[in-house]
């Protein structure tokens, strides 16, 4: 039978290790919760080698949705949803609130003209996108215009104006670390109907446009080409002959001043449908894209009930657009 002091040391050192617990279970909720917090809500817990429909239900919804745009922290997401034949475009933007993305809402300037392809800079002060909007006496063709960041807020759209936009369209505008433009247009004088160019950035005014040449652009139609802030490759949509769908994601590397010749970035990414609006995440992690693939079968295992008819005729992954995210280790991109 033991003594009180053999007692009275037993429960101070039981004491003593359940303290000791205790602390080590506080500090690693508290350094959990540190690294939940500082990790962007885009980011998964675990690897993602297949592509993934991204925030489904509430951005990929089985309505048309594209073009996404985080701003630089990936709590608020800007991006485009559609009318079904895709021809009105509305930008609408969503909020990483307590743990889920908010119900998404029109941003200000948008829901009237045809807005579509917004872009945040990697700093968060730029916000560029296309919008047919009037543009005082001149002809209404679709067009870039950038914000500027005022405090929690974005100022009124301005149309960058020539030399970068012109009597054509202008499409999917991107930025690299030192400000060159690159987009897709329609202007007379390119290899295809629609064509990829830059603009540099110099004293603050753009450049002339360069069309990026023959391994970029051919007589079909090339456009949406997300840039590398440190502009080493390029990523763009092509609806091309060799392509598996609708349109394709391609890439190219810059060697040397020079760009390499496309190369089609395989059935992993591109699908049947048409792929689209290629960015990837502030952190450089994921790939992001939109793509019309369908997941519907086309015979189903038993007859389907009209409410199941209409779940997945009303889900994502029906055939309109939805946004896709991957690993960017998974397009396999040669290392500089």
């Amino acid at each position: 039978m033991k003594t009180l002091a053999s007692k009275q040391g037993f429960w101070i050192a039981g004491g003593l290790v359940f303290v000791v617990v205790l602390l080590d279970f506080f500090v690693s909720s508290v350094t959990a919760s540190i690294a939940d917090t500082s990790r962007p809500p885009y980011a998964s817990s675990k690897p993602m080698p297949e592509p993934t429909i991204f925030a489904e239900g509430v951005v990929s919804t089985g309505d048309f949705d594209s073009h996404p745009a985080f701003t630089p922290d990936g709590k608020t997401l800007y991006f485009c949803r559609s009318s079904p034949t895709f021809n009105f475009w509305t930008i609408v933007a969503t909020h990483f609130k307590n743990n889920k993305w908010t119900t998404p809402e029109v941003i200000s300037i948008s829901g009237q003209y045809r807005d579509a392809d917004p872009f945040i800079t990697k700093d968060g002060s730029r916000l560029y996108f296309i919008s047919d909007r009037p543009n005082g006496d001149q002809k209404r063709s679709l067009d870039i215009w950038v914000m500027e960041k005022t405090g929690k807020d974005w100022s009124a759209p301005r149309n960058l104006g020539p030399p970068v936009n012109s009597s054509g369209d202008e499409w999917y505008p991107t930025v690299a670390a030192d400000g060159t433009l690159y987009f897709g247009s329609g202007r007379e004088g390119g290899k295809g109907s629609t064509d990829i160019y830059r603009s540099r950035f110099v004293d603050g005014k753009y450049l002339a446009p360069e069309n990026l040449g023959e391994s970029i652009n051919t007589q079909f139609e090339e456009f949406e080409p997300y840039i590398a802030p440190d502009q080493s490759y390029l990523i763009f949509m092509a609806a091309r002959p060799d392509g598996l769908g609708g349109s394709d994601l391609y890439i190219s590397y810059q060697q040397n001043g020079n760009w390499t010749r496309a190369i089609n970035l395989g059935d992993k990414i591109n699908s049947k449908g048409s792929e689209y609006s290629p960015i990837v995440s502030p952190d450089g992690k994921y790939f992001f894209w939109s793509s019309t693939r369908s997941l519907v079968s086309p015979s189903q295992t038993k007859p389907l009930t009209y409410s199941e008819l209409l779940m997945k005729l009303r889900s994502p992954g029906n055939g309109l657009g939805d946004i896709y995210q991957i690993d960017i280790t998974a397009l396999n991109i040669l290392p500089r």
